[in-house]
């Protein structure tokens, strides 16, 4: 089971770090992506980060402001997330699958996911 936190509310400009943690199994084996929707619109691609911590992506709306990473050790992944915009506002999801070779971006391909977190970033 995954639980995603860190959400709030910050001002444009600000930082969060997102957490999720893993509860039940050890998912060092899963590749962990970050998701988010905002209202109306559909689930998104934010990040994704394998089994080694050198092999991440990011979509190109977040790429220099937001940094994934993961602690084995702990069965939890993290999103560190500077230079806010209001148009990060969101809920933000993490999620977790097995893959083989580079991850997906597409969110139904992650077979586990947790409940998301709410970002809100206001101007």
């Amino acid at each position: 089971q995954l639980q995603a936190s860190g959400g709030g509310l910050v001002q444009a400009g600000g930082s969060l770090r997102l957490s999720c943690k893993q509860s039940g199994r050890s998912f060092s084996s899963y590749t962990v992506g970050w998701f988010r929707q905002a209202p109306g619109k559909e689930r998104e691609f934010v990040a994704s980060i394998g089994r080694s911590e050198d092999s991440t992506h990011y979509a190109d709306s977040v790429k220099g402001r937001v940094t994934i990473s993961r602690d084995h050790a702990k069965d939890s992944a993290y999103l560190q997330m500077n230079t806010l915009e209001p148009e990060d506002t969101a809920v933000y999801y993490c999620a977790a699958g097995i893959f083989y070779g580079a991850a997906p971006t597409t969110a139904s391909r992650y077979a586990y996911w947790g409940r998301g977190t709410q970002v809100t970033v206001s101007s």
